[in-house]
């Protein structure tokens, strides 16, 4: 039936694509991708050769009217992004706004994203906390930071290998080294690793271990409780 879908697709490991995601790719009239090269590797390992274009963040806006127009015909679309959920600090936005305004279904199907394996393995505080994903670069990034030095909720950032340690040093500089962190790479991938404790510890561990693979950091909020040093072992620390 007339559609958009919103697939999510593994961050790693493909044992994580489930059932439902490869049907759903392999019934719909389009795939939307945002790279066409990294989902054929997909597409082809569970054998699904549906029609596939790219849509992406450079061409979103020129894609967009086709799409819609193509779903009220009656095709159904499923948009997918590199890795993780559609949308998640990955195009989707856009599509799914104007699918609403028009009127045409939108369905999500549950699936992979990084930060909740990240979240749920940090040993810190998930009852309640702020998505952040990847930090404005340049402009507004220091207003951002001592804006969030005063959240009281465990936050959440997406980060590149090639800017995780300067991301460290800026949120210990505007919330203190002390703060309880939890670095996480490669999630469900053969390297996974999580590296746990205070920003200056973990800011030491990446300056002699080189940053590689796709990052998401866990860090305490304000006048939260700190658990698991960086190594390993339970320490509890309560700040008034």
């Amino acid at each position: 039936m007339p559609k958009l879908y919103l697939v999510p697709t593994p961050v790693g490991n493909l044992e994580d694509m489930t059932f439902r995601a490869v049907r759903i790719l392999k019934e719909v009239d389009l795939i939307l991708a945002e790279d066409t090269r990294t989902t054929r590797i997909l597409l082809k390992h569970f054998d699904i050769q549906n029609k596939m274009c790219a849509h992406h963040k450079f061409n979103e806006h020129r894609t967009l009217q086709t799409t819609l127009a193509g779903i009220k015909a009656g095709g159904s679309v499923a948009l997918v992004s590199d890795a993780g959920t559609p949308g998640i600090s990955d195009p989707g936005f856009l599509l799914v706004r104007e699918c609403v305004a028009q009127g045409i279904e939108v369905e999500c199907l549950p699936g992979a994203t990084a930060f909740v394996p990240a979240l749920v393995n940090s040993g810190l505080p998930m009852d309640r906390f702020c998505f952040e994903g990847f930090l404005p670069q340049k402009k507004g990034r220091q207003t951002r930071l001592k804006e969030l030095s005063e959240e009281t909720r465990t936050l959440i950032f997406y980060e590149s290998p090639f800017r995780v340690l300067k991301t460290l040093s800026q949120l210990a500089e505007s919330m203190g080294e002390d703060r309880q962190v939890s670095v996480s790479r490669e999630i469900s991938k053969i390297y996974e690793e999580t590296v746990r404790g205070s920003l200056k510890e973990t800011i030491s561990h990446f300056s002699v271990n080189e940053p590689r693979g796709e990052f998401v950091i866990i860090l305490s909020g304000k006048n939260k409780t700190c658990p698991a040093n960086a190594s390993g072992k339970n320490k509890f620390q309560y700040i008034e």
